[in-house]
């Protein structure tokens, strides 16, 4: 929605500079209708945007601002079906059990949309993200509330203590490129290929882990009564967007452990209707209504019980009665955990009150991060804003790296067996004995990306001369073979007078804690899951929010991914625009990756005038941030359309003011002022439509019509931007 606002200030600025800004549809909407463009009506044809700029990332020309999309999770994916259904696409249902050919096709296109599938196709490098200096300031002057700690807090982390993907774990690092099988060998020897012909290049690091069924539904048994003695929330904290294939399935468990009893007693009812578990208690919720009166009311008795003899469910929304375990992607690991631990370890409860909880994470690969923060906060309170120093990341993700580029190697395993992976000439390479229900992946990085990601992690620790450490545990199959790989490739650069040192998980969170508790700056280097967690964990604690970070993706072919922060508040901003007219949304982080995205224009064209755009967007949202020009907190105040006006007012008036180029100057100077001038009745106008609900034509694909309209409210505004155009 913002775009609406925002992209036209874009465009005729930059086209001050010989810049042309375009856009392309990458929204799931759009993905989905790219999927099946080849069986749809001529009309309802659509480009595959993403396809697009998946090829154009893998060029030297390459300049890409990437916008906050939905990573869809099976109840999102088939509500955007229903919408572009609504709206005459000739669209299949999603069949949950597909079985004809026919069926299987559908299921497995929009599969292809389903979780992140955007990410993966864009980054084609390795990531930089951090704090601006402008952001940190802002945070320190204006710092944000935190929860207080209590040292008897009975908040922790729970994991399984075997079983699990990490505990499975095997790696191996391939001497010489092959082509591999991964094959489910069953218990009387018959061979069936999972996948076949995957690609490897010499160098590469393979790994694949399995994780028990029996063992995590054992494990989440026991934490149900361990929690229940405690008296503290239960909170299931995953990422079944991003592992889009595995981690629907441990919620689904985690879902099924919890409601036991429902599923004892009306198994065959739930069946019936077609309840799916993986989807959570949402997908009970969706179809009661539509199940036989007797059934219906047995089946919210049950539920009903077994909530009251069950431990407290932490809440997603606590008006509307929505739990922890209601969709897989309402509570995302990255954005759920530092949000509890901001709240002194406490999650919000049934009653709309917050409460210590205990944060279920089942595989120990990255828990103990969130357990060594907990640890940190309850011996020495929670973390001051005002004098925190920062934890910068460098992420190994180019190229599918590590598990969020496993989707299309993870299994369910239908049968008891062994699963090998095999390389050309039927050499065993790796192998997991698994059970029926046991969950099989296999993960791969690319030495090209390690190589990268080295070299990226000691150009950033020698530009601000901080601390750089490896979060790799020695005792983790993967992370031994990358310390192996970081051992060979740091002495090819100067590293004279740096810090680097390899450290685990836990060991790097304390350390960085120390240091961030004292001001200090620590850079994070960090594998793909690790990149993720962290750029939320550490931006949320420092300045309240992820969506204000600088996410820059140096293209390994020479080009520039720049991104704008995560969306995920998104949704309820959307749901206040509609009720209010206000919409919430910070566009901070747009403004962050624009200002780099002309740099790498003026960097690789020697385009002066991007270079001076760029300089004067830095002025201007420093000065959007001293004058506190983000949107309020409530109505009648300026919303996100507001905060675009004040980054556009100040943005011309930095051009206008700057002696390096007189005619940009020049050109700048009648549209300053006129915003000036005319600042008051802009900001008025802005503010008038507040209050009132507001039609977008839908959510997942709105009228771009209503959706212009409603953002660009303001006549004067959008007259003096139309004039100066």
């Amino acid at each position: 929605m913002a775009t609406y606002s925002f992209l036209p200030i874009v465009q005729a600025f930059a086209r001050r500079a010989g810049v042309e800004v375009e856009t392309r549809d990458i929204s799931l909407s759009g993905r989905i209708l790219a999927v099946f463009s080849d069986v749809l009506p001529e009309d309802q044809k659509t480009h595959d945007a993403l396809a697009e700029l998946g090829q154009l990332a893998k060029t030297p020309e390459a300049n890409i601002v990437k916008l906050p999309n939905i990573s869809a999770s099976i109840p999102q994916l088939k509500a955007a079906i229903a919408e572009l259904q609504a709206l005459g696409y000739a669209l299949p249902d999603y069949p949950d059990n597909a079985s004809t050919a026919e069926e299987k096709d559908v299921k497995a296109r929009y599969d292809k949309v389903k979780g992140s599938a955007v990410n993966p196709v864009l980054r084609e490098g390795n990531s930089d993200r951090r704090a601006p200096k402008a952001v940190k300031a802002y945070a320190k002057k204006h710092p944000h509330r935190m929860g207080v700690w209590a040292p008897d807090s009975k908040a922790r982390v729970a994991s399984m203590s075997g079983g699990d993907f990490f505990g499975s774990e095997q790696s191996v690092t391939l001497p010489a490129a092959t082509a591999a099988d991964i094959v489910h060998v069953a218990e009387d020897g018959t061979r069936t290929v999972l996948k076949g012909g995957l690609a490897l290049q010499e160098g590469e690091i393979i790994d694949c882990a399995a994780m028990s069924m029996a063992k995590l539904e054992a494990f989440l048994t026991d934490e149900i009564d361990r929690i229940q003695t405690d008296g503290t929330l239960y909170s299931l904290h995953m990422k079944a967007t991003m592992m889009k294939v595995s981690d629907p399935i441990l919620f689904g468990a985690a879902v099924r452990t919890f409601f036991k009893p429902l599923l004892d007693e009306h198994g065959d009812a739930l069946e019936a209707a077609g309840v799916n578990f993986n989807n959570g208690l949402g997908d009970l919720v969706t179809k009661l209504p539509n199940m036989p009166e007797a059934d219906r009311i047995a089946i919210e008795a049950t539920l009903a019980e077994t909530l009251a003899s069950r431990p407290p469910l932490a809440m997603v929304n606590s008006d509307k009665g929505i739990t922890n375990l209601h969709v897989p992607s309402d509570v995302i690991i990255d954005a759920s955990m530092p949000a509890m631990i901001r709240e002194g370890g406490k999650m919000w409860n049934a009653q709309g009150e917050t409460q210590d909880a205990v944060a279920i994470i089942p595989d120990r690969s990255y828990a103990g991060v969130y357990q060594a923060t907990i640890d940190f906060c309850k011996r020495h309170g929670a973390l001051d804003p005002a004098v925190m120093g920062t934890v910068p990341n460098v992420g190994l993700m180019a190229q599918k790296a590590e598990e969020y580029g496993s989707h299309d190697k993870t299994f369910q395993m239908a049968k008891a067996g062994t699963v090998e992976v095999t390389d050309a000439h039927g050499q065993v390479l790796m192998s997991q004995s698994v059970e029926a229900g046991d969950v099989f992946r296999m993960c791969q990085v690319k030495d090209a990306p390690i190589q990268d990601w080295v070299k990226l992690a000691v150009a950033r620790a020698r530009a601000t001369g901080d601390p750089a450490v490896f979060w790799l545990d020695a005792t983790r199959a993967h992370d031994a073979q990358l310390i192996d790989k970081v051992e060979a490739y740091l002495p090819l650069h100067d590293t004279a007078g740096l810090d680097l040192r390899v450290l685990s998980p836990s060991d790097a969170t304390q350390f960085s804690l120390e240091r961030i508790a004292r001001g200090e700056n620590t850079i994070s280097v960090t594998g793909n899951v690790l990149r993720d967690y962290l750029t939320d964990l550490f931006p949320i604690l420092e300045v309240g929010t992820s969506a204000k970070m600088l996410s820059i993706v140096p293209l390994m072919n020479g080009g520039g991914l720049f991104e704008t922060g995560a969306g995920g508040s998104a949704p309820k901003h959307v749901e206040q625009l509609v009720e209010d007219n206000y919409l919430r949304w910070d566009s901070l982080g747009e403004f962050m990756a624009l200002a780099p995205s002309l740099e790498h224009i003026a960097t690789s064209s020697g385009n002066a005038r991007a270079a001076l755009m760029a300089k004067c967007l830095d002025d201007a949202t420093t000065q959007f941030l001293d004058e506190d020009k983000s949107p309020t907190r409530r109505l009648g105040g300026i919303d996100n359309r507001g905060s675009h006006f004040y980054l556009c007012l100040f943005w011309a008036e930095a051009l206008a003011a700057q002696s390096e180029d007189a005619a940009l100057a020049e050109d700048f100077t009648p549209l300053a002022e006129t915003l000036r001038t005319e600042e008051s009745n802009i900001v008025e106008e802005l503010i008038a439509v507040q209050g009132q609900t507001v039609e977008l034509g839908g959510y997942y694909r709105p009228n771009p019509t209503m959706c212009e309209a409603v953002m660009r409210p303001s006549a004067t505004f959008n007259a003096a931007l139309a004039q100066w155009s």
